[in-house]
């Protein structure tokens, strides 16, 4: 999977650009064919001032030959022409490949304890394997055919 993420800076009327995004351009993007889903986040702070970015729009496909064919269709096509009309000068585009919805699942699979393994049974093993070759030598002699003498 893969997915298109669109970086939007602070606006500087957020109300007309909420509008816009929410009733015109997510209806465009929405229309594209191959679009597997889609998710919008608004930044709501940033460790040490603002954060760079105050809405990232992230629209999910399959591969990128999905991603490609999307965004050269005819409604890719009108997506993007919206999108230049109303965030030209605070708008990034990137092209990520998904490593999947939890990233951190292999780590904490890592840190789980290990299943226990069974414990071998050790108890006389010379017994085992004396026990085994004569089981094994009386059904070889009371169940085999007689051997047959090879041709020379």
């Amino acid at each position: 999977m893969v997915k298109l993420t669109i970086f939007f800076r602070r606006p500087a009327d957020i109300s007309a650009f909420e509008d816009h995004f929410a009733h015109r351009h997510v209806p465009l993007i929405a229309a594209m064919p191959g679009v597997a889903r889609t998710s919008v986040s608004r930044a709501l702070g940033a460790p040490r001032g603002e954060p760079p970015y105050y809405l990232i729009h992230d629209v999910y496909f399959a591969d990128m030959a999905a991603l490609n064919y999307a965004l050269n269709s005819a409604q890719g096509r009108a997506a993007g022409a919206d999108l230049m009309m109303f965030a030209r000068d605070i708008v990034s585009l990137m092209f990520a490949e998904v490593w999947g919805e939890d990233p951190f699942e292999t780590a904490r699979a890592a840190q789980a304890p290990a299943a226990a393994e069974p414990t071998p049974n050790v108890a006389a093993p010379q017994a085992q394997q004396a026990t085994s070759a004569s089981t094994k030598a009386s059904a070889t002699a009371a169940d085999s055919p007689p051997a047959a003498p090879y041709a020379s």
